[in-house]
């Protein structure tokens, strides 16, 4: 959740610029404060730290003695897990000579062992994180050979780690050198001329080059202005190709809009589209991806299937179970990662894991895969992120191809998840001769109408006529708002609720409409207005029924319903329609008019909505 940023090169330029734009680019990850370290002209480590957001840190360094021109330098946005968001505990933390400084991501889960025993040789710690163990660990190291190696010493101390860790460590002894590891963090080196960079994502380092590689787990790199060199934890050299990013710098910046967050929903046409390249042509279904693992014969004698997912992608995970026990007629359990690790889960060879992780890092869904896989059971993951945690975990990668996605909250990958999703299920479905080449052909077709039909909702949206922005504007000042929907309108009223709550910071709750009358109804009064998803369906008047009985309890309701229904105006106080498609996909139209109103909620409340408070993109420990 946190982020990294390094530099070294040959000759000294404004590496706190660097360093600083750097961390701009990766606030979302984490925010509650931030620092750098820049080696000076005099041979001293500069270090600058300040608790909130990144403008504080560039007010601080800009007011005091701004390090000058100098070849290296790391920097780090923090998302607290030990210890206050303060200055004290913000990032990068000095060993106790001031030689050595290092940043983290993740957790040393052995910290208070080590600390204890680091405490016991003489270290002085200042702060309440684990993180800064490291920076003590390495000095013990550095200061314990002769040679002072680095490199060395960072491999030497790591092994005295146990828990997850990206780090970068630079020493004022070395001004040319750049040490950076991985373990179940995420760590990518760019790769330029006479300058390298660190960084735990992309958009950090895109402004200056687009060659980079990718760190895995338990390997060490070192970075030098005139190259990289990559090994294991325990120094055994790795060759690796770098690979050639080809985003547009301007896919990493907002492009005209006034958050990443409608940027991002204005690109769904696009992403799914994406999603849909190579994948459905000429009414056939093709997913190379997985023919390893038909060859292997992993999905021959799979009895049952379970989505491992969390927040967004769980409820991906959720639209995905009907979609997959329709057309497949295989059991499917969708499962918050969270909570899968300890209920000691019944999985096997004859159990298929989907894990469902737009980052490919996030540390519950890691976690519960590797305990799969410990079992036997095979795994195929979708997710957005090249050569991310997850996609060394699986049998197959179904990639999302959505493009970087900044804004906290899941919009573009969220559509691109399902998309991907319902393309395994019409797989699995084909493969147990369940659908047939005319249905095949029928699905195929809707799913590659639907990016058209989301840019409908979006330039309705977008004209004159839009009536989501002054509805929403209306809702701002209410403190609860619930959701309904029955089948897969269900978990869109869930994603719907969550993204109200994310971005606006609105009590929303959403609920099977059925059960509402079972305890939930009691909530409803004429303060509390209620969204229902009314798309057409083989529920729907079921749903229509359960919209009449919160009426008559005064509530104020809004309804997404399918173009053309006009009998639902007399049941509803506004109306966001969708175009008409197949009832399966329905989620994916209904989705777009819910995310617009969370986020002109969020703005009419003045709410921060790329950084929600509390909130950071990728979820990289438990």
């Amino acid at each position: 959740m946190c982020g990294i940023i390094g530099y070294v090169g040959s000759k000294e330029t404004d590496v706190t610029s660097i360093l600083l734009d750097g961390l701009s680019k990766l606030e979302y990850r984490g925010y509650d404060s931030a620092g750098i370290a820049v080696l000076s002209s005099t041979g001293k480590i500069d270090l600058h730290r300040q608790a909130g957001k990144i403008a504080n840190l560039v007010a601080t360094v800009d007011n005091g003695s701004r390090p000058g021109d100098s070849t290296l330098g790391i920097g780090h946005t923090r998302w607290a897990t030990h210890g206050r968001p303060n200055d004290t505990n913000a990032h990068p933390h000095p060993d106790c000579t001031g030689s050595l400084t290092v940043v983290h991501n993740g957790i040393i889960e052995n910290y208070a062992e080590l600390r204890r025993e680091l405490q016991q040789d003489g270290h002085i710690f200042k702060s309440e994180t684990d993180s800064e163990v490291l920076a003590h660990l390495i000095e013990r190291e550095y200061f314990g050979a002769a040679d002072h190696d680095l490199t060395l010493a960072v491999r030497s101390a790591l092994q005295h780690v146990t828990g997850s860790y990206s780090i970068g460590v630079v020493s004022r002894e070395h001004p040319d050198l750049l040490v950076g590891a991985r373990c179940a963090g995420p760590l990518i080196v760019g790769l330029g001329e006479n300058e390298q960079f660190l960084a735990s994502d992309i958009p950090a380092i895109l402004k200056h080059t687009r060659r980079i590689l990718i760190l895995e787990e338990g390997e060490v790199v070192e970075l030098r202005p005139e190259g990289v060199k990559l090994t294991t934890l325990y120094g055994t050299p790795i060759e690796r190709e770098p690979m050639t990013i080809d985003w547009d710098i301007q896919a990493a910046e907002k492009g005209g809009y006034p958050h990443f967050v409608i940027k991002e929903i204005n690109e769904q046409p696009d992403a799914l589209r994406r999603a849909l390249t190579g994948r459905s042509r000429d009414g056939q279904l093709h997913l190379p991806e997985l023919e390893r693992m038909e060859h292997a014969g992993l999905l021959n004698n799979i009895q049952r299937i379970l989505v491992v997912a969390c927040g967004t992608s769980y409820h991906a995970g959720m639209i995905a179970k009907y979609a997959i026990e329709k057309w497949a007629r295989i059991p499917v359990e969708t499962i918050t990662a969270a909570e899968f690790r300890y209920c000691d889960p019944i999985v096997g060879p004859e159990t298929l894991c989907i894990a469902v992780t737009q980052s490919g890092e996030t540390a519950d869904t890691l976690v519960g895969i590797r305990q799969a896989r410990e079992h036997g059971a095979p795994v195929i993951a979708v997710t957005n992120i090249v050569s991310s945690a997850i996609t060394r975990l699986a049998d197959a990668v179904l990639y999302l191809q959505a493009g970087p996605e900044i804004g906290v909250v899941a919009t573009k990958t969220f559509v691109s998840s399902v998309a991907v999703l319902y393309m395994l299920g019409l797989y699995l479905g084909q493969a147990r001769g369940r659908i047939q080449d005319e249905q095949m052909r029928e699905f195929l077709a809707a799913l590659e109408q639907l990016p058209g039909q989301i840019q409908h909702i979006l330039d309705q949206a977008n004209s004159e006529s839009d009536i989501i922005e002054p509805l929403a504007k209306r809702m701002a000042a209410v403190k609860s708002i619930m959701f309904i929907g029955r089948g897969v309108g269900y978990p869109t009223a869930l994603e719907g609720a969550l993204k109200l709550k994310e971005i606006s910071y609105i009590h929303a709750e959403g609920f099977p409409a059925g059960e509402l009358k079972h305890g939930s109804i009691a909530l409803l009064d004429n303060e509390t207005p209620l969204i229902g998803i009314a798309t057409a369906s083989h529920v729907y008047e079921k749903v229509v029924s359960n919209i009449q009985e919160v009426r008559a309890r005064d509530a104020y309701i809004i309804v997404v319903a399918t173009e053309g229904d006009e009998n639902i105006r007399q049941h509803a106080d506004d109306i966001m329609y969708v175009p008409a498609t197949l009832e399966v996909f329905s989620p994916l139209l209904a989705s777009v008019p819910l995310q617009l109103f969370a986020y002109h909620v969020a703005v009419a409340r003045g709410c921060n909505v790329d950084q929600p408070r509390n909130l950071a993109k990728s979820v990289t420990v438990e």
